[in-house]
């Protein structure tokens, strides 16, 4: 339980770095940021894996490098429902995914 506390918390930290440091990318509030990571989290729960199935040909063939789009498309459809949570565009939703994903990897690596 703690574990999953603490990654909650690296991505809501992650969250405030990315609308600070990214432009295209804002967050209103703590509170938000909150709702953003739970949302993701179970987006990631839910939908990814069944878009990893589906684009399973072209991650063969970009040897990855469609795995980066795929969370960054996710990214940015979280933001177009989760209202104080905005992303500009693709390259914001990357560069977000990228950075959250890198935060949530170091604090699980560290609990």
């Amino acid at each position: 339980m703690t574990k999953l506390l603490t990654k909650l918390l690296a991505v809501v930290v992650a969250l405030l770095l990315a609308s600070r440091y990214i432009p295209g990318i804002k967050v209103d509030d703590l509170t938000t940021a909150l709702i953003v990571a739970l949302v993701l989290g179970l987006v990631n729960l839910i939908v990814r894996p069944i878009l990893l199935v589906l684009t399973f040909p072209i991650t063969i063939l970009t040897l990855g490098l469609s795995l980066f789009v795929v969370n960054a498309l996710l990214f940015w459809f979280v933001g177009s429902f989760v209202e104080g949570f905005a992303v500009a565009g693709f390259v914001p939703a990357l560069l977000g995914s990228l950075l959250v994903s890198i935060v949530g990897s170091v604090a699980q690596k560290f609990t």
